[in-house]
């Protein structure tokens, strides 16, 4: 008996695969490019920060704006292109935070920023590192517009403590709301993991 044509249809998808299959993207795309770009850009950015001249500064602070841009653009492109990799869930928020730890550090040991500032950012970061891999077999926690805007703020106002200038009130109101905005989204994100991990020992959905 002939084929109808809803039959040769299916034919063709179990020849060449389902017509919703996406093949999965490789490891060379420009969302990890980018990534890799960033990493790069780190050292960079430290070796012109310890300068310590108006142009060193200036020149640091543009690194660090580009390798900010980067941040916000690979994890977009990624996302839009379907080019989420595993590679890209691994060096991604590393180099994040090394850009982000290297400034911080880096302008508590010149004496420009509190060492008690980096190390509650630090501590915050580090310990949402640890939640991801904590809930990481039972879902993924979403990055909320709080995650978004401490990011924003943080890179702000990492960039003024850059710069050279009279910035002091600016620098700190914009780091004292960043500093807000990290730990109680740093406390929202250990009381999504937490819920995570109780939905999924009771079988609930494992939502983000």
């Amino acid at each position: 008996m002939p084929l109808t044509q809803p039959d040769a249809g299916a034919a063709e998808e179990r020849r060449f695969g389902t017509a919703g299959d996406v093949p999965p993207p490789g490891l060379v795309n420009i969302a990890n490019a980018l990534t890799v770009v960033r990493l790069m850009l780190v050292p960079v950015f430290v070796a012109l920060l310890l300068t310590d001249g108006v142009a060193g500064r200036i020149a640091a602070c543009v690194v660090f704006g580009v390798a900010s841009v980067t941040d916000f653009l690979d994890g977009e492109l990624a996302r839009r292109r379907s080019l989420i990799t595993d590679f890209g869930k691994i060096a991604d928020p590393i180099a994040d935070k090394a850009l982000t730890g290297s400034a911080l550090v880096v302008l508590s040991w010149m004496g420009d920023l509190p060492w008690w500032v980096t190390g509650v950012i630090l501590f915050r970061e580090l310990a949402v590192t640890g939640l991801r891999f904590w809930v990481i077999h039972h879902g993924v926690i979403a990055a909320s517009r709080g995650g978004k805007a401490k990011t924003v703020l943080q890179v702000i106002a990492i960039g003024l403590y850059i710069l050279p200038g009279p910035f002091d009130v600016v620098r700190q109101l914009v780091m004292a709301a960043a500093l807000i905005v990290t730990v109680v989204t740093g406390a929202d994100y250990v009381a999504r993991a937490v819920r995570l991990r109780r939905s999924a020992a009771h079988g609930g959905p494992a939502a983000g």
